[in-house]
């Protein structure tokens, strides 16, 4: 059954995760080179392939005592938020781009960007956590996948604009302690069960 409590608390979670992240900075990129909706269709589909590959991961740590998987999980939680809390800064990094703008090229530079970048990537293990957590695929799934997605809208459409705005070090300070508040969360589950 799909809770919209767990896809909001997921959308949350990730997309302040995702915001301070580089696949942000090269979806502005590439979004300033190519049309928007070609690129955003092509790290879309990426997305949803990335989010689909972490819920499996997450659903088989439910298979594994309650206890277990909150201390799991929560250890997890605590490692990243430590890793947005310390990771340098990176600057943009050169992405490859189609030489012609068709649909096909310009999405699947985007698809293949995001697939690359993101494999293993900090969203993709918070992700398999959540599903772990709530034991919800479905309410995971979907707000992990609205979450990127909005993400990289923002990145291709008005990401310059918000940096100026809002200053990257805030949100990825905020992402790092909604982290560590779920991972104190998980471990009392963990240690109180």
């Amino acid at each position: 059954m799909f809770s919209l409590t767990v896809a909001a608390v997921v959308f949350g979670v990730i997309f302040l995760a995702e915001l301070p992240d580089k696949t942000a900075l090269a979806g502005l990129m590439l979004g300033t080179r190519y049309r928007a909706s070609y690129v955003f269709a092509g790290v879309a589909a990426a997305f949803l392939l990335h989010v689909a590959l972490a819920i499996a991961a997450g659903s088989v740590l439910t298979l594994l005592p309650h206890r277990v998987v909150q201390g799991v999980v929560g250890v997890l939680f605590l490692v990243g938020a430590a890793v947005l809390l310390f990771k340098k800064d990176d600057d943009e990094e050169d992405v490859a781009t189609p030489a012609d703008q068709s649909f096909w090229k310009v999405s699947g530079a985007g698809f293949m960007m995001i697939l690359v970048a993101e494999f293993g990537d900090l969203t993709q293990i918070m992700t398999a956590n959540l599903a772990a957590r709530y034991d919800d695929p479905l309410s995971v799934g979907v707000g992990a996948v609205l979450g990127l997605w909005a993400v990289a809208g923002l990145g291709i459409l008005g990401g310059r604009t918000l940096m100026k705005h809002v200053p990257l070090r805030l949100i990825t300070k905020i992402a790092a302690g909604v982290m560590a508040l779920l991972a104190a969360f998980s471990l009392y589950e963990a240690l109180a069960a």
